[in-house]
């Protein structure tokens, strides 16, 4: 079940603003190139970002997403005629041989169980062809970045609307906060949890779903805060 901020058409409208200039996307540009993708699937696509810059610049695109108001944004973008958007999670796919999968984003981190993570992993697996590629973010536990999660370092005004984070709960590597936005006409929240993993805990559940961990990078817009893993299929 997606959170609000991607499911309520009001909120959906304001993610785009919130993500400014989207300049994190740039090294997923680039690693495409470096791999030499020529197709790929954007798994947890939101509102299309990537999914219609890797289309525009010609390589053949599936984007996936649980959220329908966010599918409906991202089908009014550039280029969004040029991707196969898709309704559902990562087991959602069908049968495809893509030369890489991504995702980016908290979209690793929103499999809080074991299983379901282990469940999105080998669907990830099957979506690839032997070799193909596929790549993520996550945050470093260690760093404990919802420390900043907080009122005073988290609100931002867009136009007459104010929004901010505050942090409910935080316990066994999952990590729970409340997303509020104040409108003119009454406040809508929305509320998410995301799993913090450990490096340990990424490369046996990696190795276990039949990947090969190529290289560990940093995210360049968040040095030292995130692992950007990109792995291989090795079967």
């Amino acid at each position: 079940m997606a959170d609000a901020h991607f499911t309520e058409p009001r909120l959906v409208a304001l993610y785009d603003v919130l993500e400014g200039g989207r300049e994190d996307l740039a090294p997923y540009l680039a690693l495409a190139e470096e791999v030499g993708a020529r197709s790929v699937v954007d798994v947890g696509c939101g509102t299309g970002t990537l999914a219609c810059l890797l289309a525009e610049r010609g390589l053949d695109v599936v984007g996936v997403d649980p959220a329908a108001a966010s599918l409906e944004v991202a089908r009014r973008k550039p280029h969004a005629d040029r991707v196969r958007w898709v309704l559902g999670d990562a087991t959602a796919l069908p049968p495809l041989q893509a030369d890489l999968v991504t995702m980016t984003g908290n979209v690793a981190q929103v499999f809080l169980e074991d299983d379901d993570w282990a469940a999105a992993l080998r669907a990830v697996h099957a979506a690839l062809r032997p070799g193909g590629r596929f790549v993520f973010e996550t945050r470093r536990p260690e760093r404990e970045a919802w420390r900043e999660w907080t009122p005073e370092r988290t609100t931002t005004r867009i136009g007459d609307v104010e929004t901010w984070q505050d942090v409910t709960d935080v316990r066994d590597g999952r990590v729970s906060f409340r997303t509020t936005f104040v409108f003119e006409d009454g406040v809508l929240t929305s509320d998410s949890t995301l799993r913090f993993r450990t490096r340990a805990e990424l490369d046996g559940s990696l190795a276990e779903a039949g990947f090969v961990v190529d290289d560990v990078r940093d995210a360049p817009d968040r040095p030292g805060r995130e692992f950007v893993v990109l792995c291989r299929r090795a079967g």
